[in-house]
């Protein structure tokens, strides 16, 4: 079944601007000629009808937490003293050439023992059940944080393209609690506090988690197949099933937008992937893109009237999904050193709230380092309703030209 023109906002015109000022790049700012292309309404005439949705899914993206909880070896990775070794030399080349991590690329950070590694990891996160862990991955207390976050950067860059994460443009952002007011939910990124993040998926196809420090406790790392949860709201609930691919929902951008740029976004909770121009019988899998922090934050717009509020339908929906999330959740505990890579196309994940130790403890506060990979459609990513969906450097956030940048700790 074809989509269905839903709205004038599909036209070719509403997509001209940002095509230009994602093409438009200064190198002096972007040295390796790339943009993030930022966050961007659906093409709604690209939107499916639920009639067009499978009402069952099968296969590998399908799985269920007692699948992997007895059986590390399936999603566990324990890197070898090789290639310990392999990644250790790569990032004190890249130190010694004086670039700063922002210049890292698969050329100038070759890991040949874990390519054929790296490439089975990428397509399992893209293609199967979308996450895997690198159980002590990093000797983050023996390297430091310089080098771990060059070493860090430089696996990320074998798996997708970093993008900016926020308005300040980190392309290596720091999961740290910066003592801001997670009650004011319009204005603050949830990563920036110690509270529980429900079940969401972020801006880019692949986001990556390092950790340097863990909290005293609390922090822990909660992933669902959204494919599973998929097949239980078409057994259990249909009705909210169908509202979650209705483009009704709107999502806040937190006032992280470039100039001429809307402060929301309205989309639907889940989309069918696009036809493959090579293979048009190729399956259109089921997408998803959610956050609940994002569309809760919205009531200063709809006090005013300019949106509608969340119906009662629409509450119901939300907190069903995160329900069902809960459900079928597989539990995970990041270890320091330890890295989790996690797909957005076809999985939510969720965290704990957590509770630092004291500062007279003399112990570090929680710290992760993340990435946000970009695989593009050409390059095997999920064909999108977007119209960046083959840009190296889709999703994420580009706020005007702001520079990419990689700190070592948040800000």
């Amino acid at each position: 079944m074809a989509p269905i023109a839903l709205d004038a906002g599909s036209s070719a015109d509403s997509v001209q601007s940002p095509k230009v000022r994602v093409k438009t790049v200064d190198p002096v700012i972007f040295p390796d000629g790339l943009k993030t292309s930022g966050q961007h309404p659906p093409l709604y005439d690209q939107i499916y009808p639920y009639s067009a949705f499978p009402k069952h899914i099968e296969g590998q993206t399908v799985w269920r937490p007692e699948d992997y909880a007895n059986n590390p070896e399936r999603w566990v990775h324990q890197f070898s003293a090789t290639e310990i070794e392999e990644i250790s030399q790569a990032a004190d080349n890249f130190i010694a050439s004086g670039l700063p991590i922002t210049g890292i690329t698969k050329e100038n950070f070759p890991l040949p023992s874990l390519d054929s590694n790296l490439a089975a990891m990428r397509r399992e996160l893209l293609n199967g059940k979308g996450f895997m862990l690198f159980k002590k991955g990093i000797p983050v207390n023996e390297w430091g944080n310089f080098k771990s976050a060059t070493a860090y950067f430089g696996l990320g860059v074998h798996i997708g393209y970093p993008i900016s994460q926020n308005r300040n443009g980190h392309i290596l952002g720091h999961v740290q609690n910066l003592y801001v007011d997670d009650t004011k939910i319009d204005s603050v990124r949830i990563y920036k506090t110690t509270a529980r993040q429900a079940f969401h998926a972020d801006e880019c196809d692949i986001v990556g988690l390092l950790c340097i420090a863990r909290a005293q406790s609390g922090g822990e790392s909660d992933v669902a197949s959204i494919h599973h949860v998929w097949n239980i709201l078409q057994a259990e609930r249909p009705d909210v099933a169908e509202l979650l691919t209705q483009p009704i929902w709107y999502f806040d951008r937190k006032g992280e937008i470039s100039a001429d740029e809307e402060p929301y976004i309205r989309g639907a909770v889940f989309y069918l992937e696009t036809p493959d121009p090579a293979n048009p019988e190729r399956e259109q899998r089921v997408y998803c893109k959610w956050d609940p922090y994002y569309v809760r934050s919205l009531q200063r717009f709809s006090d005013l009237g300019i949106i509608p509020p969340l119906s009662a339908a629409q509450e119901e929906a939300a907190n069903i999904l995160e329900a069902t999330c809960e459900r079928v959740k597989l539990h995970m505990v990041l270890g320091v050193g330890d890295i989790q890579f996690v797909a957005n196309s076809h999985t939510l994940h969720a965290r704990t709230a957590y509770t630092d130790y004291a500062p007279e403890s003399g112990m570090p506060r929680r710290h992760l380092m993340r990435l946000w990979l970009s695989v593009p459609q050409s390059e095997g990513g999920w064909r999108l309703p977007y119209w960046d969906s083959d840009e190296k450097k889709r999703g994420g956030i580009q706020v005007n030209d702001t520079a990419p940048v990689a700190r070592l700790e948040g800000d």
